[in-house]
């Protein structure tokens, strides 16, 4: 794959729609073109679970004044679309691709936006298919998908840092 938008949230609690950071890392013709990191305030906003936050260490006062998903979302699309991009034909990838991309739904529908059903591909699964989880360290986490391939990586569940090992782990098992 060539041409892709690898894409990471993370959520404030339990709720889909509570996306709270989303990246994502534009790969053109093979190469990492632009990205995009944006914090959301979200949906719901009265809670965010100790649990997340612990995870990837975003709190309430990081999110209130920010946008919502709608938002954050047009204005992606808007810095991709220099580039040529449509998103509303787009393919996306994301590592454990069920979690982000239900969330995405999730928050397209309650912002009453069209989503176009886009391509969605899976690091995760195409991980699970080529790389023997004795040769992996017994986990298929980013972490350690990315260590495996040799591709340079930290801050796990930072959005950006998630996306950006998504798209090379993309371009080396995609």
């Amino acid at each position: 794959m060539d041409n892709f938008i690898a894409i990471d949230v993370e959520t404030a609690n339990y709720e889909p729609t509570s996306i709270c950071a989303i990246g994502a890392v534009l790969v053109k013709d093979g190469a990492v073109a632009d990205t995009f990191y944006e914090l959301v305030k979200p949906e719901p906003d009265w809670y965010m679970r100790y649990f997340s936050t612990s995870i990837h260490g975003i709190y309430p006062r990081d999110t209130e004044n920010c946008d919502g998903f709608a938002l954050v979302w047009e204005r992606m699309a808007e810095k991709f679309s220099h580039y040529g991009v449509d998103m509303e034909t787009v393919a996306f990838v994301a590592h454990n691709k069920s979690f982000d991309e239900k969330c995405i739904k999730a928050c397209h529908r309650i912002y009453s936006m069209t989503w176009p059903d886009n391509p969605f591909f899976c690091t995760l699964s195409a991980a699970r298919r080529s790389i023997c989880r004795c040769d992996i360290g017994g986990s298929y986490s980013l972490p350690y998908v990315a260590q495996f391939l040799g591709i340079p990586f930290d801050n796990h569940h930072n959005a950006l840092a998630d996306a950006l090992g998504c798209a090379k782990i993309a371009m080396c098992l995609l």
